[in-house]
């Protein structure tokens, strides 16, 4: 555990760090009444957002990631397709549910627009697009079905929306594609996708989870364009 927090506390620093530096410089030499003591707090919580996001990344690998392993292998020996298609909608529905990002999302969004989209609202419509298109992935891994087919209707079908849909749900609706792709839905629904595959003979879990993370993200976007349908 203690090497794993080391590597990914490197990976974390060398990405950060470089961002840290060029706030640092950019402050110090383009905003005269940038003080110490508020460089000193900005290098304090640097510090605390690199050891948080290493510790929390040590968590998802021991717990978040073996845990959809097992789910994934597990769920389809059952032989029920309703109960694999329940059980990979929850779980991406809570996963989502639990995404940082999401949260984040959804408390700006309800700032900008003056409390006229709710917060919670927001959160279970980008949680249950991305729980139904979980589901749909893992039903393409087990009937072998061509990704292809799959981004083609999803994309013609956000397409429509957009014809559609108010003007202000759209940029919405593609950052809600993009804030699931977050530290916590990622692991999840890839180590998933991987546990249906290792029980599924002569397959490949890079060819089967390949794009699976895409085609999670079209359920938010239809979600959130249909939202704002129905709203207006």
């Amino acid at each position: 555990m203690l090497s794993d927090f080391k590597s990914q506390l490197r990976e974390i620093s060398q990405a950060i760090v470089p961002i840290i530096l060029v706030i640092l410089i950019i402050h110090t030499f383009f905003i005269p009444d940038f003080s110490i003591s508020n460089a000193v707090l900005f290098i304090i919580g640097s510090i605390m957002v690199i050891v948080g996001i290493a510790l929390f990344l040590v968590g998802v690998n021991i717990g978040l990631i073996p845990i959809g392993n097992a789910i994934g292998s597990d769920i389809p020996r059952s032989g029920s397709i309703p109960l694999i298609i329940m059980t990979a909608f929850l779980f991406g529905f809570l996963a989502t549910v639990a995404e940082p990002d999401v949260r984040v999302l959804s408390d700006m969004i309800q700032t900008i627009s003056e409390n006229s989209i709710e917060r919670l609202h927001l959160i279970m419509v980008i949680s249950v697009g991305v729980g139904f298109f979980v589901a749909v992935a893992i039903l393409r891994i087990i009937y072998n079905v061509s990704l292809a087919y799959l981004y083609t209707g999803g994309y013609l079908l956000v397409l429509m929306f957009l014809f559609v849909a108010p003007p202000d749900y759209v940029p919405i609706a593609f950052d809600a594609g993009g804030v699931t792709t977050g530290p916590i839905t990622v692991p999840f629904i890839l180590s998933l996708g991987i546990g249906v595959t290792s029980i599924l003979g002569g397959r490949s879990a890079i060819s089967d989870g390949f794009g699976l993370i895409g085609l999670a993200s079209i359920g938010p976007i239809l979600g959130v364009l249909l939202m704002g349908i129905v709203a207006s």
